[in-house]
């Protein structure tokens, strides 16, 4: 950028930009660190090479197309016909969101394995992709990945070998991009409640038709939908869902049974297509067998959404962070920048240990869904996945909303700036990560009900244990704090007791088990040397502020020092 000779808080701001603007996966050191400590192996240079060049394309193609559409607020549209009188259903947009979705496409995202190293390549690449927010193009890749790897896991054969090739295609004019519309207007987080209905198809063999009324309809453009409906004479409740997949056309432009009845105004997330949507005899097939229908509703599209939402939440942070301390240290003011003032540095401070906490924590969660898609995890992995990927859905995206909240803080009142800078787009998105696939309400009671059941602890706590053991020497006094919090954390959400407690009561304990395994993610990546050490900051300031609650001790200040001693890693 060329700086023009003006005032100096100007030119400040003009190498702000530059700062804050390029080199997105280097400034996030712990990034290959945790992607190398998962996968049990040296980085090979190629995935730090992808790791960089969609750094890149993300910075300086796919964030300036979703701020264009942005600046514009021109959103999405419903064209419910054609220039004939055609029904058509169609969606447009402004051509900058078609910009970016070509690009995140071609990022590879679509096209990664079920396997140790295809899931934490997709983490990765979905950590930087969502330094944007969601931008119109995170949920509908997060959307066609679970489609596509229920279809690859529970649908026939011939249903999948249709559909998949295009699902995990990466030239978006020839993609196929996947939706998921669970939720109904009396339902909402009750899927039980659901009245949509299926009937068997006369005309086709194994074919339904599906009709009725689905509330909260995101990426209504897409060219496959997943849903949920019951089938004539099952049972209520969730027991008596299927789950369909819809082609958006037969034909190639009629519409296949569905009107969509308006798109939703939607806080955060705004160049995203989501509508109510009527159906009215959609041909459908099912995906897997009709009376599993929840539970690969569940296992296959609830539960990947969760895990790369709680993905996404650490990519927002990351931008987050980014962009508060990059600004931080460029703005002067009262003859000195920001960042070191004492406020100012404990913001910034909390935001790095925020962001590698997310981190840390996410990509363990993507090791263990790794071994789950290898069929390799153990029955410790089974529990610990079960409860964190609903507990880390809604840690992460609560972090999430508060770290761009402070971010903003820093920036002061250009952090409200539309035009200034990404963060008010980042809070609106953030605030919609935390309702999405799950309210933090709906998620604590799963988790508690699965600790009821004695399905979690047991099996959580060992694994827990293993993430502690091997810690390096000069992590363990944090260690020893950490297990120690951590097992008591865990024995309150044990069975015969965890059903005593009221909702509230729950979602603390939830939160208190979750701090104490990020923390222990944290510390898996110490070691001797500098990243290791700066690693050890982060958690130790991570530690005080959620476990031993020491942020008013007299070592806190201390603390804050040691973590931004290291910031010369990522971003200056």
């Amino acid at each position: 950028m060329e700086i023009e000779a003006a005032n100096p808080g100007r030119v400040d701001l003009a190498r702000w930009v530059d700062d804050a603007s390029t080199g997105w996966a280097r400034a996030h050191p712990a990034l290959a660190r945790h992607l190398a400590l998962r996968s049990g192996a040296v980085m090979p240079a190629s995935w730090l090479a992808e790791l960089d060049d969609v750094a890149a394309t993300v910075a300086t193609v796919v964030d300036p197309a979703v701020a264009a559409c942005e600046s514009h607020r021109d959103l999405p549209r419903h064209v419910p016909y054609d220039g004939v009188g055609q029904r058509v259903e169609r969606i447009e947009f402004h051509p900058a969101h078609h910009e970016a979705a070509a690009a995140a496409w071609a990022t590879g995202l679509l096209d990664t394995d079920r396997t140790l190293a295809g899931d934490l390549r997709l983490a990765g690449l979905f950590f930087l992709l969502t330094h944007v927010g969601e931008g119109g193009v995170a949920c509908p890749i997060v959307c066609t990945i679970g489609l596509r790897r229920a279809l690859e896991r529970r649908a026939d054969p011939e249903l999948a070998e249709r559909y998949v090739p295009r699902l995990r295609e990466v030239d978006g004019s020839r993609a196929a991009r996947g939706a998921q519309f669970l939720t109904e207007v009396q339902g909402g987080s009750d899927v039980g409640a659901n009245l949509v209905a299926a009937v068997p198809d006369a005309a086709t063999p194994g074919a339904w038709r599906i009709t009725g009324e689905k509330w909260f309809c995101s990426v209504a453009d897409a060219d496959l939908f997943a849903l949920t409906a019951r089938p004539e004479g099952a049972p209520e409740g969730t027991r008596g869902l299927g789950c369909f997949l819809v082609p958006r056309t037969l034909d190639g432009l009629t519409p296949n049974g569905f009107a969509i009845r308006r798109l939703k105004d939607k806080l955060g997330t705004r160049a995203l297509a989501s509508a109510e949507i009527d159906f009215a005899h959609a041909l459908a097939y099912p995906i897997g067998e009709v009376s599993d229908g929840f539970a690969i509703a569940v296992e296959e599209l609830l539960n990947v959404s969760r895990w790369l939402n709680a993905v996404g939440s650490a990519g927002i942070m990351g931008r987050a962070w980014l962009v508060a301390s990059t600004f931080a240290n460029r703005r002067h003011a009262f003859g000195r920048a920001i960042a070191t003032f004492d406020a100012v540095a404990e913001q910034l401070a909390l935001l790095r240990a925020h962001t590698d906490a997310a981190l840390a924590s996410t990509l363990a969660l993507t090791a263990l869904v790794g071994a789950i898609d290898e069929g390799t995890a153990s029955d410790d992995e089974v529990a610990a996945h079960r409860f964190l990927v609903n507990a880390l859905k809604v840690v992460t995206s609560l972090d999430a909303t508060a770290c761009v909240h402070d971010a903003i803080e820093v920036l002061g009142g250009n952090g409200t700036i539309e035009d200034f800078s990404v963060l008010p787009r980042l809070y609106r998105d953030a605030v919609v990560f935390e309702s999405w696939e799950g309210t933090h309400h709906v998620l604590c009671a799963q988790i508690q009900r699965d600790a009821a059941r004695g399905i979690v602890t047991e099996g959580l706590v060992r694994w827990f244990d293993r993430e502690l053991d091997g810690v390096p020497t000069v992590a363990r006094p944090l260690e020893r704090t950490v297990r120690e919090a951590g097992h008591e954390s865990i024995a309150a959400l044990a069975p015969g007791h965890v059903e005593s407690l009221s909702g509230p009561a729950v979602r603390r304990a939830v939160t208190r088990v979750t701090r104490c395994v990020q923390a222990a993610t944290m510390l898996r990546a110490t070691s001797e040397d500098a990243m290791g050490t700066a690693a050890l900051s982060s958690t130790a300031l991570f530690v005080a502020r959620h476990i031993t609650m020491g942020d008013r001790n007299h070592e806190w200040g201390s603390l804050v020092r040691a973590v931004l001693g290291h910031t010369s890693e990522g971003a200056t």
